[in-house]
């Protein structure tokens, strides 16, 4: 049986096993994720405030949104 990968890992993937091939402190490790976290946590916010303004809505629509059950 093959143990070759059935996809091909992404340019993000192939950019972490690069980093995450040489030994660093615990410490750097949690700061990275953190810093992994919040980069994603910003483009979010950006997209959101971006359909926010294309959408023209308002605090309420955007409560009843965030509260829709069906969400």
């Amino acid at each position: 049986m093959s143990s070759a990968l059935k996809t091909p890992l992404t340019n993000l993937q192939q950019e972490l096993l690069q980093l995450y091939a040489r030994e660093i402190s615990d410490e750097d490790l949690i700061n990275i994720k953190e810093l992994i976290g919040r980069y994603f946590a910003q483009r979010l916010t950006k997209l959101a405030d971006d359909a926010w303004d294309t959408n023209g809505w308002t605090q309420q629509e955007m409560e009843d949104i965030l509260n829709d059950p069906n969400q």
